[in-house]
């Protein structure tokens, strides 16, 4: 173990934590998916006022920690086997310049304790849930006491448009919680990073500590 390398380690935990994590959130994402693909002949008119308001979500907080942690997986991959292979620090390196094992071993906690919690940690989805509620919308959206209710009322009560309001609020909702879960996952990746560069930091100035 005193001779393990571990920036090849760091490579192969790197890769490890993002099967594990995609294996533990398989049901998630089947449960997803089971909605999306359901959708267009089970709620085709929820649909349209989906697509009307899906802008919410596409942007940079949205898409920046999944494109960081591909591109640390890729970065940490191709430095330390192609541009430069003979890079190693170990255990022993540590015990010899016992000082760089204190910030590398912090970042280390820090980086599995969020890893972990990451792994333990996940969300559920009720599908059945979900799709009762989409069956009153469509219901509501296709139904012919929809424009009764709205001329009786005066326009008042309007039943497709607080559908629409109903769907951009949940969207805007849904936005809040996966902006949220997303800045757990810029720290994630934050601290994956962070620990990498103190690993090749380390190697870096380990041979002129010992000259």
């Amino acid at each position: 173990m005193d001779r393990l390398n571990l920036i090849h380690l760091y490579t192969f935990y790197l890769a490890a934590m993002f099967l594990v994590s995609t294996v533990r959130r398989f049901q998630q994402y089947q449960d997803i998916a089971q909605i999306v693909f359901a959708a267009p002949g089970r709620w085709p008119r929820v649909l349209q006022q989906i697509k009307k308001h899906w802008i919410v979500f596409m942007t940079w907080t949205t898409l920046r920690p999944a494109g960081v942690a591909i591109t640390l997986l890729l970065t940490q991959s191709v430095c330390s086997r192609l541009i430069w292979p003979q890079a190693a620090i170990t255990l022993a390196d540590f015990w010899a310049e016992w000082w760089m094992l204190i910030p590398v071993g912090a970042a280390g906690v820090a980086m599995l304790g969020v890893d972990g919690y990451f792994v333990l940690c996940v969300g559920t989805i009720n599908p059945e849930e979900t799709g009762r509620y989409l069956d009153e919308a469509e219901h509501w959206l296709k139904s012919w006491k929809a424009p009764l209710i709205s001329t009786l009322t005066l326009g008042y009560l309007n039943p497709r448009v607080m559908v629409d309001t109903g769907v951009k609020k949940a969207m805007e909702d849904g936005k809040g919680l996966l902006q949220s879960a997303l800045w757990w996952m810029s720290l994630q990746s934050g601290l994956r990073t962070f620990f990498g560069l103190l690993l090749w930091l380390s190697w870096a100035v380990h041979p002129v500590l010992e000259n």
